[in-house]
């Protein structure tokens, strides 16, 4: 393991109760369960010391534990996956940033997850890190569900929304959209801080936890990627991500 990847561990928050799509981590996925495919994908990253899944469901630990992976088992209580890896961060040894990886994202890569750690490690008054990839042409600006984020001048996040962000009134400009994406890291400090502040005002209206950090004078750092990551919300994203996957084969 390389020296700077001392202090660095990757927890991927798994939940079997999503609305949409109850026992998301072990749909099979090209023959493995959805949360093998992140947890594979991610030990491939070498910036990172530590793997763990963090699940609060007995199903989901079984089979992590079956596969090989590091489990944590956490309250039930949590509302979101941040508040379940804070639970598991808090307790690990020798650790001073953590990275958020979502348990739905079986195409995540493993070099953007060597560049958040880096990021986090080479900068020490860094908050949080987080990635976005630029709208492709014809994608459509107006979907909630792919949320926007606009940056400054140093790469940092200055709102996350829903709806378009900027509003282009001068359709002369050629102006950049930036599509979010689920993927963060935080040093364990401002982690641990982020999840007892309370739900904010923008966080609350937008549905989007990232604007707690902002709200609260956060900063964070956008590290831009060309790829597009693909994640699994519902049951009918499986076959593109399997197609996805077979060609990558």
């Amino acid at each position: 393991m390389p020296k700077s990847a001392k202090g660095v561990a990757a927890i991927l928050p798994a939940r079997w109760g999503s609305t949409r799509f109850p026992g998301k981590p072990l749909h099979p996925i090209g023959g493995k369960p959805l949360i093998q495919h992140v947890w594979e994908r991610t030990l491939r990253a070498k910036s990172i010391s530590q793997v763990i899944i963090a699940t609060d469901d007995l199903r989901i630990a079984e089979t992590a534990f079956n596969f090989g992976a590091e489990v944590a088992f956490t309250s039930p209580k949590h509302r979101s996956g941040t508040d379940r890896i804070a639970e598991v961060a808090k307790k690990l040894k020798g650790i001073s940033h953590v990275l958020n990886i979502q348990g739905d994202e079986p195409l995540v890569e493993p070099s953007l997850i060597n560049r958040l750690a880096k990021t986090l490690l080479d900068d020490p008054k860094l908050d949080m890190a987080t990635a976005a990839n630029a709208f492709a042409p014809g994608d459509d600006l107006n979907n909630p569900n792919a949320v926007k984020v606009v940056l400054d001048r140093a790469g940092n996040a200055l709102y996350f929304s829903r709806s378009p962000i900027p509003y282009v009134r001068d359709t002369t400009q050629d102006v950049p959209f930036y599509r979010h994406q689920g993927i963060y890291g935080y040093s364990l400090p401002f982690l641990l801080q982020f999840v007892k502040w309370k739900p904010t005002l923008l966080e609350k209206a937008e549905q989007l936890e990232q604007l707690r950090a902002l709200e609260n004078g956060a900063r964070i750092r956008v590290l831009l990627t060309r790829h597009a990551s693909v994640g699994v919300d519902t049951p009918a994203d499986v076959a593109a991500v399997e197609k996805i996957l077979r060609k990558a084969e």
